[in-house]
């Protein structure tokens, strides 16, 4: 493991992920389809808790080229919403955690906040999709909150795609050393 990272883990630890250096940002997801597959996932009764109790899913974005998958790559799979969502999420079968949410073509991906330990977790720097909640939620911090994916939001995805030199990795979920037909 390398110094200072960050580790993603599912509830049994089968599954590891190492996180390395800082993320992009730390935000907290209100939309529709992030609230479906929340209630979807927490149907099992094995499965953690996805959804904050207002309702969002609160996640940790990285670059793809800074997250290595170190142990229980067989264990992942995926679920969308549909055959045509244009994301995936992603989680370790061994206990039914939810790990991460990849969008198509993406350079990111948006980790599960709850995966990190707790003293490891970053502090939420913005609410976004506020304008897909049916309720009017009021806030008593100082924490931007959009209705949509802000400028500041898509900024911080901008940056970090022109700092990997405009790539969107692969996530390929197939263990290594497996064959594929």
């Amino acid at each position: 493991m390398y110094r200072n990272n960050l580790l993603s883990s599912c509830q049994c630890g089968q599954v590891k992920l190492e996180l390395i250096g800082s993320p992009i940002l730390a935000a907290a997801c209100y939309c529709n389809s992030c609230k479906l597959a929340g209630e979807h996932f927490e149907r099992h009764p094995e499965a953690p808790p996805v959804l904050d109790a207002d309702g969002s899913s609160d996640y940790v974005l990285y670059r793809k080229d800074r997250v290595v998958f170190s142990r229980g790559r067989e264990q992942l799979s995926e679920y969308k919403l549909s055959p045509l969502a244009p994301t995936r999420r992603v989680l370790a079968t061994c206990c039914h955690t939810p790990m991460f949410l990849e969008f198509n073509k993406g350079h990111w991906l948006s980790l599960y906040k709850n995966r990190l330990l707790p003293d490891q977790r970053p502090a939420l720097q913005m609410r976004v999709m506020l304008a897909d909640r049916p309720d009017e939620l009021k806030f008593n911090d100082n924490i931007p909150s959009y209705a949509r994916h802000s400028g500041k939001f898509l900024w911080k995805l901008l940056w970090a795609w022109v700092a990997m030199g405009f790539r969107a990795p692969k996530i390929d979920l197939t263990p290594p050393g497996s064959k594929t037909s």
